[in-house]
């Protein structure tokens, strides 16, 4: 399904990659949660982002992941694909990849590794949009390529048409609501779709103004994360808010992995793919190496939290 003319809206979900106990991609299981996501009304997918763990995989596995995806949605929402790597003809070549195998759009950081210039982040933009006739979207994720990418940036990419829109994963809140702003004054928000990344606070992003959610969390509970989205777009703002809080009870769920002996993708990840595997959607729940799996208390952690969600 080709993006709309006008902002792309709604639920997101950034897919899970499902994996063998061999580490590789587990095609059934992700074909049966791309399905899952379908069925629960979500209004695009996006294959390879942070949930997907596109970091920890081959080029080869991305390929994998995204022909399953977009094979699977079979033109029944938009699929946009991470093209995410450290530097400029790294993302061009996954991105012409992408185009390739089908996708929609495609979602992009600025580089990383080195500092980065506004000017130079500014040029990566162009120079993916000149070299791959798609949607692009921006990824600001400071917590991973260790750089907020500025208003200005961003506005000024949106008023000549570079970008399509913006995932907005910065934990900022405050910065999201000024750029909102800055896009109605300019005019820009009828053809910049801003969506947020932080499943928290999904109410009052909508309330300011954001075009739709890309949540991790969305793997676990899709149709929550849908119903909360129509109950917005509604103006029934009393649902909206209980929906949300109901979502940031299941969201503990992250936190099941001990943070002395594993790090914070490990749990969070893990406790997703512990979700889908208690669900019977996925038959593995295995993250990509360096990641530690989770231990027996906290995947029962993780099934007294989707008990108390309604979920089991």
């Amino acid at each position: 399904m080709p993006l709309p003319a006008a902002p792309l809206r709604g639920v997101v979900p950034p897919l899970c990659t499902p994996l063998t106990p061999h580490g590789e991609v587990d095609v059934r299981s992700l074909a049966a949660l791309a399905e899952r996501m379908i069925d629960a009304g979500v209004h695009g997918l996006f294959a390879l982002g942070s949930s997907g763990e596109s970091a920890y995989l081959t080029d080869e596995q991305r390929r994998t992941a995204l022909a399953t995806v977009v094979e699977t949605t079979a033109g029944r929402v938009p699929v946009l694909a991470g093209v995410i790597d450290m530097t400029t003809a790294r993302v061009l070549a996954h991105a012409r990849t992408a185009a390739r195998a089908g996708a929609d759009g495609l979602v992009a950081t600025a580089p990383f590794f080195t500092r980065t210039h506004p000017a130079e982040i500014s040029g990566h933009f162009r120079r993916l949009r000149d070299g791959v006739d798609l949607p692009l979207f921006a990824y600001d994720i400071p917590s991973a390529v260790h750089s907020k990418l500025p208003a200005a940036t961003v506005l000024a990419l949106a008023a000549d048409c570079t970008l399509a829109g913006l995932k907005d994963s910065s934990g900022d809140d405050g910065s999201l609501r000024r750029l909102l702003t800055a896009l109605r004054a300019d005019g820009s928000d009828g053809r910049f779709s801003v969506l947020t990344g932080s499943e928290l606070t999904v109410d009052g992003a909508l309330l300011a103004g954001a075009h739709g959610v890309v949540p991790g969390l969305g793997n676990v509970d899709p149709a929550g994360y849908v119903r909360l989205y129509g109950h917005a777009r509604a103006g029934r703002w009393t649902e909206a808010v209980a929906e949300q809080d109901r979502l940031a009870a299941l969201f503990a769920l992250v936190d099941v992995g001990d943070e002395s002996a594993m790090g914070r993708s490990s749990s969070a990840l893990g406790a997703f793919k512990a979700a889908l595997h208690l669900l019977g959607v996925i038959d593995c729940p295995a993250t990509a190496a360096p990641q530690l799996p989770l231990g027996d208390a906290a995947v029962k952690a993780v099934r007294r939290h989707l008990e108390d969600a309604g979920l089991l």
